[in-house]
């Protein structure tokens, strides 16, 4: 490789430029880059719990007896496909 190589030159320069850059003082939070700041980006502080009625989850599983049905309609239909591709 030769002394000129761009990766190099880049690297040197970046370091170069982040020696000389000012510490950054400012407190992090939300905002623009230009530090201009928009109160409305502020988490907002959660609602106070309200008495609600729930809804009784209710448990929808599908029965094994489908699961079997779909199977075997889908090996059929499998089935079918390979049966006429072998005949053609």
């Amino acid at each position: 490789m030769s002394a000129d190589d761009p990766e190099r030159l880049l690297s040197e320069a970046l370091r170069a430029q982040a020696t000389r850059a000012p510490a950054d003082t400012s407190p992090v939070g939300y905002g623009l880059l230009s530090g201009s700041e928009f109160a409305g980006l502020t988490p907002a502080a959660p609602a106070a719990e309200s008495a609600t009625t729930r809804l009784a989850e209710v448990s929808r599983q599908i029965p094994a007896v489908l699961i079997l049905l779909l199977s075997l309609v889908l090996g059929l239909a499998a089935g079918a496909v390979v049966g006429l591709l072998t005949l053609l």
